[in-house]
């Protein structure tokens, strides 16, 4: 069993199929919702509900796996970085035990959402995801992203730190 498979739901599927799995059904409704409810409160409820779907999925992870807050961050974070590599081109600027610092500068998730024209949703899918994951590491790890390619930077500027123990 890998860690991150109840976030997975098939370990079969890439998690970019799986993300337009989710977007075929979230689109028509979110866009449903809007015409009838208005933009702004149809994107209030559902950023409500998946930022607290993913919180709660991402904790409940964490409660699987042994150790410290920074043995969990570590291991959901390696196992994210498995499903996403092939989706995504970076730059490693620093990896220790103090740090970890990179730029994602191209990614499919987010050509796929801007080209649906849904940047929010896919920051909702895909790029929450991160911070989630990094709350897994507790006081242990600290998670700051600037920019990302889903809002139209060009790059996801990615910058962790880690409490020396």
């Amino acid at each position: 069993m890998g860690v991150l498979d109840d976030f997975m739901v098939n370990p079969n599927i890439s998690l970019l199929e799986k993300t337009r799995i989710q977007a075929q059904v979230l689109v028509p409704v979110m866009r449903a919702m809007r015409a009838e409810i208005g933009r702004d409160k149809a994107d209030a409820l559902v950023r409500g509900a998946l930022r607290e779907w993913s919180k709660q999925i991402f904790a409940e992870i964490g409660k699987s796996i042994e150790g410290s807050a920074g043995r969990k961050f570590a291991k959901m974070n390696s196992a994210l970085a498995e499903v996403t590599e092939r989706e995504v081109t970076f730059d490693m600027h620093r990896r220790d035990r103090q740090a970890l610092e990179f730029d994602i500068t191209s990614c499919r998730f987010a050509e796929f959402f801007r080209s649906l024209g849904e940047p929010e949703l896919g920051a909702l899918l895909i790029c929450h995801v991160d911070a989630d994951i990094a709350d897994s590491g507790g006081r242990d790890v600290s998670f700051r992203r600037t920019q990302t390619l889903m809002q139209g930077a060009p790059c996801c500027d990615f910058r962790y730190k880690f409490e020396p123990r």
